[in-house]
């Protein structure tokens, strides 16, 4: 079970693919938000999916009923929580009463809030070994393979020669996401050389300035709102040079490819172990400032009130992108 974030749910994605693999006569069935199935239906044939609208569940007696519903499809024999928040926490002794023993992933909520003060930082434990050790306690454990991409990459039709970007330029916290004036400058600066941009967010918002951003410069697409599910923007993202994204699903859902990945760093820092799959620090694009990180997970606001570690010259972002 992980019912959110979208980022930390795309993080599960390769370890529920390690154990699937590793224990082909088990059958691992994946409960999580429906918006996402497009995905976990890309993992191997003894995966299954359910997904499930947590407002048709509310309270004490609707999360009574969505176990007693699980339990009624899936007959499990181990329940792993790969989220542990008050709504998991609640259903976690519920199945234990149907005699269905639960296991779940330690946060170490002590050692992320430390984290923040560190100087020097030390790398901490990533998502991805945390959620291994919670199926390791089930009696389950994987090797995680980080070469491991959901999807190969792409052949293309049109010439080669042309570079092909993607830019997903926000996140969920302001403070994750590169200034928007300067975002579109890096987008004015490709077009002009003319790179072929495909812009990607969700809906309202981010959907106008994706739509005004393509109507302005020459050679950019916004693919915003124009694709069926996930799995078909990770497939176009798979079909491109480079992503360039925050600190975001949108980072997550690139690493599950082959495309070179950049991403934007501030308020959050990648040694606080969030960094995408199979990369390191050096797809990072950051500024090294004592303030980094103020946050863990980008939620706190920006103490000087001006995000300098976000201040990274726009020229800098296109050379790496063009590198």
């Amino acid at each position: 079970m992980r019912f959110s974030a979208l980022g930390d749910i795309l993080m599960t994605v390769p370890v529920v693919d390690a154990l699937a693999r590793q224990y082909p006569e088990t059958t691992v069935t994946v409960v999580s938000r429906a918006f996402v199935g497009s995905i976990f239906r890309r993992l191997p044939s003894n995966v299954n999916f359910i997904g499930v609208r947590l407002d048709n569940y509310q309270g004490v007696l609707g999360l009574s009923r969505l176990v007693r519903e699980l339990c009624e499809k899936t007959h499990p024999t181990h329940v792993c929580d790969l989220h542990d928040v008050l709504r998991t926490k609640i259903m976690r002794p519920m199945f234990r009463l149907r005699g269905v023993p639960t296991f779940h992933i330690v946060k170490d909520r002590k050692a992320r809030k430390a984290f923040v003060r560190q100087r020097p930082l030390t790398q901490q434990e990533t998502s991805f070994e945390r959620y291994a050790k919670a199926l390791e306690s089930a009696g389950f454990p994987v090797k995680l393979d980080f070469s491991m991409r959901l999807c190969q990459k792409t052949e293309r039709t049109e010439s080669k020669e042309r570079l092909r970007v993607g830019i997903a330029p926000f996140a969920a916290h302001a403070t994750k996401i590169y200034p928007l004036d300067r975002m579109e400058q890096v987008v004015s600066l490709l077009s002009q050389r003319g790179v072929r941009v495909y812009l990607f967010g969700a809906g309202g918002g981010e959907e106008a300035v994706t739509r005004a951003w393509a109507s302005h410069y020459e050679n950019v697409e916004s693919v915003v709102g124009t694709l069926p599910d996930m799995a078909a923007e990770m497939e176009l993202m798979a079909s491109l040079d480079v992503v360039l994204a925050m600190d975001s699903s949108n980072m997550h859902l690139a690493a599950l490819t082959p495309t070179r990945l950049l991403s934007v760093w501030g308020a959050t820092h990648p040694k606080g172990g969030f960094l995408p799959w199979g990369r390191d620090e050096s797809c990072c694009v950051q500024r090294q400032l004592d303030c980094r990180p103020c946050s863990i997970y980008g939620a706190k606001p920006c103490k000087f009130g001006d995000c300098r570690c976000m201040d990274i010259p726009v020229e800098e972002i296109v050379n790496r992108i063009c590198e």
